[in-house]
């Protein structure tokens, strides 16, 4: 894999310091289950995205604790509502 600058680098490291996997990992787990029912009834988003999402919120998820694993913290990262974070979470374990 060519890595190329150090900002690539940089983004790479951040991705794996939030999410605790590799992006390319992140992008095969979604696409195992992108096609899953349980994306079907998301509203306002399209597929690949929603799963998308759906698997990087349910990835920090798992890789938190203690105080970092507070929905309302995990919602506020990812630009979602606590609950949301919740049935994102949800979804996701179903459709894995």
């Amino acid at each position: 894999m060519n890595i190329g600058s150090s900002e690539n680098v940089q983004h790479l490291l951040t991705f794996l310091s939030n999410f605790h996997i590799d992006r390319s990992c992140a992008m095969q787990l979604n696409s195992l289950v992108e096609d899953d029912e349980a994306f079907r009834s998301v509203y306002g988003k399209v597929g690949k995205q929603s799963s998308m999402l759906h698997i990087m919120v349910l990835l920090k998820f798992l890789g938190s604790y203690g105080n970092a694993a507070a929905l309302q913290k995990i919602g506020h990262m990812m630009g979602i509502s606590k609950g949301s974070v919740n049935d994102y979470v949800m979804q996701a374990c179903n459709a894995i």
